[in-house]
């Protein structure tokens, strides 16, 4: 019924927008094609529902599918990553989930199986745990339940607000054809030449005030939604997880998978002592489909609770993190300088032509250069432990990466143009997990070149070391 309503919905939407006027004269026609479409679609589906079959066997997940063209696929278990069930609001008035099962390097999820109950849906993510980990069922009772974290509705509110969801901004795009015209009629022009220029930069800065104020709202409901309900607990070699408020996420987090942590604090929740707890798996970690590898441990607590946390999940020693060489500041000092330049002389000339009011004005982004040089550098580092490398970086959201050596995949030392010139090179800590495709591998930035050269050799020496010890 969902994916027949769709279909017929964007049928009906479809012919609306390409028939022009002749929807009109021919609508019994074309509503009873897009009838008969919508039931075609139907009977697919329930033919795809009576040709889909799937049986979990000591070792396998074995699913069989297809109408047209069939297909069979066995996924060996000890390949799954992650085992996701996923409730919509509808979902569970049904008492329905959808289950996902990824795979380690797969691009997307490997098998879903839609509109299973909820009672199938736990057993199939329980008994795929159990099946991997080689435990008997009595040993799965024993080892579930053990709670680390919970998110209360006082800490979620505070995250909501003191955290903000880049997604939301896209709506920014959406809203400004439709605001365009609307602005346009409001007849600014005549109040400008009336009141001057001071009045269009108040109003501007209002109506920005008024938009990011949106969007922050926005973003924090998303958060909340998001993120409510959330509880980790330990079963096992596996963290799992639940969140959700109008859709239901339970999913795992496979420790012997796991590839990095990542200790994440913007600049409104380094002001108040708390950070968000990241782990990294190899192929893709829980929470969309798929998530794109990093996944939220736990969303929000204090500082020293989710170091702590950290810690259990990998114990590593307390290491003081290092700064990059001064000249890498002098360096984004003069990169952001000359950027100010460029919008200062393209102010300067909108003003001899235009008559640009407060142009100068520009010239503030100076002393932002400087300042915004000085604290991208402040908040750089590196560090090397005997068993870890610790990677820092980001100001208004820093991010403080643990590699354990034996989980490394390559180390790599790149040096750009620029780089060169000052002497300046970067070290990847390249691991298994899903966001070196994106390139965000744990990378040391702008070190000196020797320092550079002898953290690869290091790297590299005690690599082989910690194999050597398994």
């Amino acid at each position: 019924m969902d994916r027949g309503l769709r279909f017929g919905w964007a049928a009906v939407i479809g012919v609306a927008a390409t028939s022009g006027g002749a929807f009109a004269e021919f609508w019994p026609f074309i509503l009873a094609g897009v009838v008969a479409l919508a039931v075609l679609g139907l009977g697919y589906e329930y033919a795809y529902y009576q040709r889909f079959a799937y049986e979990l066997t000591g070792d396998t997940l074995d699913i069989d599918s297809g109408v047209l063209s069939r297909r069979e696929r066995e996924i060996p278990l000890r390949r799954v990553q992650n085992v996701d069930v996923t409730r919509n609001v509808l979902q569970r008035a049904l008492g329905i989930a959808t289950v996902s099962v990824e795979t380690a390097g797969g691009g997307s999820t490997e098998a879903k199986l839609e509109c299973v109950s909820a009672e199938e849906a736990e057993r199939l993510q329980t008994e795929i745990r159990r099946l991997k980990a080689g435990e008997t069922a009595d040993a799965e009772s024993e080892t579930a339940g053990d709670v680390l974290y919970e998110l209360d509705d006082r800490s979620l509110l505070a995250y909501s607000f003191l955290s903000f969801d880049p997604r939301v901004a896209s709506g920014i795009a959406v809203l400004f054809p439709l605001l365009g015209p609307v602005v346009a009629t409001l007849g600014f022009g005549d109040a400008v030449n009336g009141f001057g220029a001071a009045l269009l930069v108040v109003l501007v800065g209002v109506a920005v005030l008024l938009l990011v104020s949106a969007l922050w709202a926005a973003s924090a409901a998303v958060r909340f939604v998001r993120f409510y309900g959330f509880r980790l607990r330990r079963e096992g070699d596996d963290l799992r997880y639940e969140r959700g408020l109008l859709k239901r996420y339970t999913g795992t987090i496979p420790l012997d998978k796991l590839q990095s942590v990542s200790l994440t604090e913007n600049v409104l929740m380094r002001r108040v002592g708390y950070a968000t707890l990241a782990v990294e798996t190899a192929g893709y970690a829980p929470g969309d489909t798929p998530s794109g590898g990093s996944e939220a441990a736990v969303p929000f607590a204090p500082r020293e609770d989710a170091v702590a946390l950290a810690r259990m999940l990998e114990p590593f020693e307390d290491i003081a993190v290092e700064r990059p060489p001064t000249r890498a500041r002098r360096r984004y000092v003069g990169r952001y300088s000359i950027l100010a330049g460029i919008v200062a002389a393209s102010a300067f000339a909108a003003n001899a032509f235009w008559s640009l009011p407060y142009w100068w004005l520009s010239l503030l982004l100076f002393p932002l250069a400087v300042a915004g040089g000085h604290y991208r550098w402040l908040h750089l580092g590196h560090a090397e432990g005997d068993e870890y490398a610790v990677t820092r970086s980001g100001f208004w959201s820093r991010s403080t990466t643990v590699v354990p050596y034996y989980r490394l995949q390559t180390v790599i030392e790149s040096q750009s143009v620029f780089q060169r010139r000052w002497g300046l090179a970067s070290v990847v800590y390249d691991t298994a997990g899903s966001r070196r495709l994106a390139g965000g591998d744990a990378t040391a930035h702008d070190l000196s070149e020797d320092t550079a050269s002898s953290l690869v050799e290091r790297a590299i020496d005690r690599l082989r070391a910690t194999l050597g010890r398994q």
